[in-house]
């Protein structure tokens, strides 16, 4: 079971830190973002795996000729309420209207910064399969998706789709949407196996024993797609939020060789610097001889070809 989290111990503390902390919650300038050209990725999908980071946890792959979107998120804020709540820092690379046809969208969990309302109904509209943990499909047939596009899985069971092997695999975090549902749906990692590449997706998780088990049972993976931000302040989010070095911990854990750090610079939502979990991350990383390939929102990351990465975060004043 979840264990308290400082907001639920000491509420007030947590308000109060929240709004007059002195992190550097806000970048201080615009985040560079790399708009996708809708035309270059309406061409049939690479043979080689491809993926855009989107920003905070979303992710676009090109796999097995297939395209897939993990956690999508394309709403102005991560809340209930549009037009209240943690506003994103960038706009998107792309528009969601500009998307091509996705085959299938990797849901981790029923947070609002990762199931996202506006963005499954327009998906949905377009033919979208989904493939969600454990009674996160409720959600779905609330938002009128068709039933026959909604695959629900709990921990180590698999879904088919044109080629790809989707496992639902372990996560140690916990769900909501509203006062009355916690725990009320699953919550999960993901490993998607194709003919040639295999991608594995940590969502949002604490460090334990399940990488482990992930990486000796379906490892090792070409990338791992890992959550590096939303941690602190003290030891007990350490339980549901992975800090940088477990995030680092977690890679080696489940044998990926290229690591993609995500779950950071988009949504204001813990109470550290907006660019400490990428600072620490690349230092872990390079403390163990780690592919850590950090790429500007939108840029194009392809397996088998060298990524050359570079600090931008610190060229922001």
């Amino acid at each position: 079971d979840l264990k308290p989290d400082y907001f639920f111990v000491t509420p007030w503390g947590f308000i109060k830190e929240f709004l007059f902390g002195d992190q550097i919650r806000i970048p201080p300038s615009a985040i560079p973002v790399s708009v996708i050209s809708p035309a270059s990725i309406q061409a049939p999908p690479a043979p080689r795996l491809r993926t855009i980071w989107l920003g905070h946890s979303s992710v676009y792959m090109e796999l097995g000729g297939l395209r897939l979107l993990v956690d999508p998120v394309f709403a102005d804020y991560a809340s209930p309420f549009h037009g209240i709540g943690p506003k994103r820092f960038h706009p998107s690379p792309i528009a969601m209207t500009d998307l091509p046809k996705i085959d299938a969208v990797i849901i981790s969990h029923d947070h609002y910064d990762h199931l996202d309302m506006d963005t499954i109904r327009y998906l949905s509209s377009k033919g979208t399969q989904f493939v969600v943990p454990l009674g996160v499909g409720a959600h779905l047939d609330e938002w009128e998706v068709p039933e026959r596009q909604i695959i629900e899985l709990d921990w180590w069971e698999s879904a088919e789709i044109e080629g790809l092997t989707i496992i639902c695999t372990p996560a140690q975090h916990y769900s909501s949407r509203g006062i009355f549902d916690y725990k009320a749906t699953l919550w999960s990692s993901w490993s998607v196996i194709g003919h040639k590449y295999r991608i594995f997706y940590s969502g949002d998780s604490g460090f334990a024993g399940h990488f482990q088990q992930i990486g000796n049972r379906l490892g090792p993976f070409d990338l791992g797609i890992f959550k590096v931000g939303q941690y602190g302040p003290g030891a007990s989010w350490i339980y549901s939020h992975m800090n940088p070095e477990d995030a680092v911990k977690a890679h080696l854990a489940v044998r990926a060789r290229r690591m993609l750090p995500v779950s950071w610079g988009t949504f204001n939502l813990s109470l550290h610097d907006w660019d400490e979990p990428i600072k620490r991350a690349a230092k872990a990383a390079s403390a163990q001889n780690i592919d850590l390939v950090t790429p500007r929102i939108g840029d194009v990351v392809t397996e088998g070809k060298p990524f050359r990465s570079d600090r931008w975060w610190e060229e922001l004043r």
